[in-house]
């Protein structure tokens, strides 16, 4: 066997391998003598078919099996001790002369090639962050939230504009099936005529767009991603299964032991401090992410590179499970470049920078996952033997694994830019936050 690389250019390149008789015969006969010992043909005893007739009957597709199994191992080997960076995966040339009864074969694959480029984080206030604070207004309006969510609820035969409403969003096509309770006085403009007068069982036909004051409110109703709230444009149903208005709690210490059961909070100063703490550790989880959002549209804009593109379009027609045209896959190519290129950026700085994770970081990754998951429901203090066996089980999930270690990886990229790269900073409101970077 013979393998070559001839370079078409710095992001092409096409590998030959050529395979000979000797290469495979020896299997080739092996797996033959078998074949013979098992064959069971009328007229002939088992073990004594003649070796002729087996070639005969079995010969070709033993030996085209056993070809194109040596071919994968080889290139594969051959790609690993060459340390070559391949984008996709090679694409073998089809010749119209190609012989199965030749001796000698040849394979040629094309390659597409990473690039070879630099990250340069040198640059100084080219990228903004955002430090979101707490406003006085949001936590007076957290602080009525509150006294609502540990009132007293009177039920009511018909909605009016201070009722609260429990029911069912609906939409089929977006598989929304989602049970909601929220007040009247949170829609937006003419939805809250939808509502008043309406009764036990009514079902309310609504438009998401503009639904709500705050779209991030109907975020977490339908449970939809950050993302696809802002484009959402969808019809919902919203079934009522139940009117009520309530009546606010008073703040006095039995509100503040059951929002603070270690009793923390003993007047309304502290309450608002605490609202004010938990305010902006949420926050600073959403300008972190907005953060990471910046860094990387960042680095794929002034990062220049080019790639096998060419090479990348005609691997895509084959790579899914269903065929895709020229123009299809071009299409497709345009949506997945900037991933690609943030892929290849990504890789390029977490070797330059040693940056990577081994299991044991990803175990208690998931763990704390976990963990935060379990206090939602309650369990503040799980077994760590009990975290230890979920985390597993969760592990040998291969989706679940990949979408814990991409986040793992981005937390620690995060703390590296932090680190390596000087930002532009801002503070703002969590509502000047919102309109600057979801405008």
């Amino acid at each position: 066997m013979n393998i070559t690389k001839e370079n078409v250019d710095a992001l092409n390149a096409v590998v030959k391998i050529d395979i000979v008789a000797e290469d495979y015969q020896a299997k080739v006969s092996g797996l033959l003598e078998d074949y013979r010992k098992k064959a069971d043909v009328p007229g002939f005893r088992k073990g004594h078919v003649p070796m002729g007739m087996i070639k005969k009957q079995y010969g070709k597709s033993i030996m085209i099996d056993e070809v194109n199994k040596l071919l994968q191992t080889s290139l594969n080997k051959y790609l690993g001790d060459e340390k070559l960076d391949i984008l996709g995966n090679p694409l073998p040339r089809m010749k119209e002369d190609f012989n199965w009864d030749a001796d000698t074969f040849t394979f040629e694959f094309e390659l597409g090639l990473a690039p070879e480029f630099d990250v340069d984080l040198s640059e100084k206030n080219k990228i903004q962050q955002y430090n979101i604070v707490a406003t006085d207004e949001l936590i007076e309006e957290e602080v009525k939230n509150i006294q609502i969510r540990y009132g007293n609820a009177n039920s009511l035969d018909d909605a009016d504009e201070d009722s609260n409403l429990s029911g069912t969003f609906v939409n089929e096509e977006k598989e929304i099936n989602k049970k909601a309770t929220f007040s009247v006085k949170e829609l937006k403009g003419d939805n809250k005529a939808k509502f008043i007068g309406a009764k036990l069982g009514d079902v309310v036909e609504l438009g998401t767009k503009g639904l709500f004051e705050d779209d991030h409110r109907l975020q977490h109703l339908l449970d939809v991603s950050h993302d696809e709230i802002h484009d959402l444009e969808i019809t919902v149903t919203f079934t009522i299964d139940d009117i009520t208005k309530t009546e606010p709690a008073d703040l006095d210490q039995e509100l503040f032991d059951k929002l603070f059961a270690d009793g923390s909070v003993t007047n309304v100063t502290e309450l608002k401090e605490k609202i004010k703490e938990d305010a902006e550790k949420q926050f600073l989880q959403q300008g972190d992410q907005q953060l990471l959002n910046a860094v990387t549209e960042y680095l794929v804009e002034n990062t220049k590179f080019d790639l096998p593109a060419d090479f990348l379009k005609k691997w895509l027609q084959t790579a899914g499970e269903k065929p895709l045209t020229a123009e299809e896959a071009a299409a497709e190519y345009e949506k997945s470049e900037k991933g690609l290129r943030y892929q290849l950026i990504e890789g390029k700085i977490m070797k330059d920078n040693d940056i990577k994770i081994d299991y044991k970081e990803l175990i208690d990754y998931a763990k704390g996952f976990i963990r935060s998951q379990m206090a939602q429901f309650g369990n503040m203090n799980p077994e760590e033997k009990e975290l230890e066996d979920i985390a597993g089980r969760v592990l040998q999930n291969q989706e679940e694994a990949q979408k814990l270690q991409a986040q793992l990886i981005s937390n620690k990229l995060l703390t590296f830019f932090k680190e390596k790269i000087s930002f532009k900073t801002k503070e703002v409101s969590y509502e000047d936050f919102i309109k600057e970077v979801y405008k």
